[in-house]
């Protein structure tokens, strides 16, 4: 293990093999890091929070902290990191509150840009992209490669489907459908569409996108009502996953999604 003499690192605290502490770094009590993970300088990881294999912390960074709750007393609980994420400068990630299940929780594969947040009891899953400055409120659940655009603000207990797209500077008080563009601030947002192109990048074939457009034109452009427009989809014989999956969280909508 690299460790810097300057960083102070708790004697509970768990650091596997290859992981390296940078200068001014602050490792506290009951932090378990796996291998191979660098913490280049100037960051805090607070008790009660593991880090995966081959990640990367920035400077600055400051993970594990207290939730920003008024609710929450002390109690002890967690945050869950899995392997390979990156996470820039000042970016911050906390802890979660007893009343929201005790753990936050990041997957793998993701990139955390300057200045994001999550909050306390969030759900992250993996290929996550966090542009600078996007901010998650508490009891958030951010489905795999799912995109939050830079300076957007995500309301507590919403949900972002899998391969949502948020475009920057949006503010989204209800659930963002996945696969589909979500572009607005609170009173405007909208969706725009199939991300086709995110789709195509992330390797989604052709043929389950171009249903994904015709169930889209059923629910958004036939001007029926959600009831009618999920009855006429039903009724299709889809091929593509990601029709149901589609179909599926619009179902399960607690707070309604964005239209």
């Amino acid at each position: 293990m690299g460790i810097h003499p300057t960083a102070i690192i708790d004697r509970s605290a768990e650091l596997g093999s290859g992981v390296v502490v940078g200068p001014y770094c602050v490792v506290g009590p009951c932090v378990q890091i796996a291998n191979d993970t660098i913490l280049d300088s100037h960051v805090h990881i607070y008790g009660y929070t593991s880090i995966g294999e081959q990640c990367r912390f920035y400077p600055f960074v400051s993970a594990g902290s207290d939730p920003q709750d008024l609710k929450y007393k002390g109690e002890t609980s967690y945050l869950r990191i899995g392997n390979r994420n990156v996470i820039r400068e000042f970016a911050t990630l906390n802890r979660g509150t007893q009343g929201g299940g005790g753990c936050s929780t990041i997957g793998d594969d993701s990139l955390f840009m300057a200045y994001s947040h999550v909050a306390h009891d969030s759900h992250i899953g993996s290929h996550i992209i966090m542009a600078n400055a996007a901010t998650l409120a508490g009891h958030v659940a951010v489905a795999d490669h799912a995109t939050v655009g830079a300076f957007s603000a995500v309301h507590q207990f919403c949900r972002v489907g899998p391969h949502a797209f948020i475009g920057g500077f949006s503010v989204v008080t209800r659930d963002a459908l996945p696969y589909i563009k979500t572009v607005g601030d609170r009173n405007q947002a909208k969706i725009y569409g199939i991300n086709t192109v995110g789709l195509q990048r992330k390797g989604i074939p052709d043929s389950s996108i171009d249903e994904l457009k015709q169930v889209y034109r059923i629910l958004f452009r036939s001007g029926m009502n959600t009831s009618d427009a999920l009855k006429r989809v039903r009724e299709e014989e889809w091929k593509s996953p990601e029709v149901a999956t589609l179909i599926h969280f619009i179902e399960t909508s607690e707070r309604g999604f964005i239209r």
